[in-house]
């Protein structure tokens, strides 16, 4: 079963303009009233907005239609229509917006807009249509309608540090050390069905960190969670490979580097750090202290939470010297 919702597609439904009025002026002592029919208000608009409280879209599969509000019809005494109420819809940062293939949006950063279905414009009541030739006019526009159409939506999470490496490396572990995230862990592969994210402050900075689930060899073909989940390192910041000491650590790189160039090999130009865990349970630490990667490397074990601040201290200076 799938947990994480990362794609949605919502109907959005802009609100009709209101009516123009046909009013005339109707006060004791003036025998000839003019036109005063005021302008309908113009339809709600309805708005996506990235928020940085939201990781995933969820909610979009629960509700999937969202119309704003009409516009007011126009009245008399060139009182016009209020505007319709707008619809908010809220998504996480990330989010990508799609009309059919085209994408018409991408919301990155918090509290930015699009607007998804414009409102229709509120017709003009007949004091608008009133000329020195035709000072009674008896007509008036009826609003437009609002935009109406099927979006789809794709996440894309953001964050600071993805953290990759295959199942069983311990990311949901280091990510529980490293954060406030309380992932669910268990003792067999795939325990993570979603990406986790946790936040950790360190010199008054924010790190967010993504646990990117395990990645297996032919990831890329989409064999295991393949190509769901590989997209979530794209918008990364920094890739965090996390390798077990327990096993090949040069093979573990070799692959997880192979699965990622083969999906995307813009991604492996992202700053890089190796963190080599379960350091714990192997004997051969010196030989470890030896290899040499292309990356910056640490030793660390979860388990004894052994160098979890050391890796947080490389990771903040790399932030830094961006």
């Amino acid at each position: 079963m799938k947990y994480f919702f990362d794609r949605a597609k919502i109907f959005v439904q802009g609100g009709n303009g209101g009516n123009g009025c046909i009013s005339f002026r109707r006060e004791k002592f003036v025998p000839k009233g003019g036109p005063d029919g005021g302008n309908g208000g113009d339809g709600g608009n309805v708005i996506l907005e990235a928020s940085e409280n939201l990781f995933t879209l969820r909610s979009y599969h629960l509700r999937s239609n969202f119309k704003a509000k009409d516009g007011e019809n126009g009245k008399g005494k060139n009182r016009n229509g209020k505007k319709g109420e707008d619809v908010i819809i809220k998504v996480p940062r990330g989010t990508i917006v799609y009309e059919g293939e085209k994408i018409i949006g991408e919301l990155l950063e918090d509290g930015e807009r699009i607007i998804v279905a414009r409102g229709g414009k509120g017709g003009r009541g007949n004091a608008a249509f009133a000329t020195s030739r035709n000072q009674t006019p008896r007509i008036a526009e009826e609003g437009e309608e609002g935009e109406k159409k099927w979006i789809r939506l794709e996440l894309k999470l953001i964050a600071d540090v993805g953290i990759v490496g295959f199942p069983n490396a311990g990311k949901s572990t280091l990510l529980s050390l490293v954060s406030n995230a309380h992932p669910k862990i268990a003792s067999y592969p795939f325990t993570t069905l979603e990406p986790n994210l946790g936040v950790c402050m360190y010199n008054m900075k924010k790190i967010t960190f993504a646990d990117i689930p395990g990645i297996i060899e032919d990831a890329h073909f989409g064999k295991g969670l393949g190509l769901e989940f590989l997209k979530h390192i794209e918008r990364t910041r920094i890739l965090l490979f996390l390798l077990d000491a327990s096993w090949n650590v040069k093979e573990q790189y070799k692959t997880l580097k192979s699965e990622i160039r083969n999906y995307n090999a813009a991604i492996l130009k992202k700053e890089r750090i190796i963190a080599i865990n379960k350091i714990d349970l192997v004997q051969e630490r010196d030989e470890l202290e030896k290899m040499k990667f292309d990356a910056p490397k640490i030793l660390i074990s979860c388990k004894e939470r052994e160098n979890i601040d050391e890796l947080i201290k490389i990771i903040y200076e790399i932030m830094e010297e961006e």
